[in-house]
């Protein structure tokens, strides 16, 4: 009798052992729920990381074009009027929203 209340008792011991590590597994800080979030951020930064690259990029060859060796005649240009809001007499001018700009200087 008393070797089968021993081997319940490393029975029951095991199986709370068992249950504790399952618990954590499924709902602790480091468990699979969490590792499946961590990883969807992960993606949603890395796609951020490479719209700012892009960004950065385009940023970049607009400033190249303004470097003095390779200076653009026509962007000076259209930034100098751009910024000043100067038009020649006969010239058309176009106005386009913020998001169409950015378009259309890709």
């Amino acid at each position: 009798m008393r070797r089968a209340g021993t081997r319940l008792a490393i029975l029951a011991v095991i199986l709370a052992a068992w249950a504790f590590f399952a618990w954590h597994a499924h709902y602790g800080t480091r468990s699979f729920a969490y590792q499946a979030q961590v990883q969807a951020r992960l993606e949603e930064t890395r796609a951020k990381l490479e719209a700012v690259r892009a960004r950065r990029k385009r940023l970049e060859a607009h400033n190249a074009l303004l470097r003095a060796e390779s200076l653009d005649p026509d962007m000076l240009d259209e930034m100098a009027r751009r910024m000043l809001g100067f038009a020649r007499p006969r010239e058309q001018i176009t106005l386009l929203a913020p998001e169409q700009a950015a378009e259309a200087g890709r």
